[in-house]
């Protein structure tokens, strides 16, 4: 398991200790993680900490051309909130621990120009499968259904 990958479930089991849906997300730049997340929504009744919102805020403002050179590691497919703000700061890279438990937005992303890579993690996918069964009102308020 990629290091980075592995930062990213460490914070999704986090969120999930905590109480909250268990999605975490690293922001890679120049080989070392500078911001990292997870789903805090129901931690702190927030309606955007997304693990990839709360991953690039733990990050702190950085020059544009640094998110240009990063890469942001998610153990699900982002959704389309999450996505744009990918897009809007221009990240050239995602990579994603899984997207059969939540198919987001990757089609945007790539017709956006980001390279996504989706490496079909058993334990992000089993994160998610768990919590989904324990859970299916939070993960159905989370995702907006």
């Amino acid at each position: 398991m990629d290091e980075f990958m592995q930062a990213a479930i460490d914070e999704a089991r986090q969120g999930l200790a905590e109480g909250g849906v268990p999605i975490g997300s690293v922001l890679v730049h120049d080989g070392r993680i500078i911001g990292r997340g997870h789903n805090q929504r129901q931690q702190r009744g927030s309606v955007v900490l997304h693990g990839e919102m709360d991953a690039l805020e733990n990050a702190g403002r950085r020059p544009a051309s640094v998110y240009r050179e990063s890469v942001l590691y998610t153990t699900l497919s982002p959704c389309p909130m999450c996505s744009g703000a990918i897009v809007l700061y221009g990240i050239p890279r995602v990579v994603i621990g899984e997207n059969r438990t939540f198919q987001g937005a990757e089609a945007y992303l790539r017709a956006q120009g980001v390279a996504v890579e989706v490496v079909d993690s058993n334990a992000c996918r089993d994160l998610m499968t768990t919590f989904i069964g324990r859970h299916p009102e939070v993960w159905n308020e989370d995702i907006g259904v």
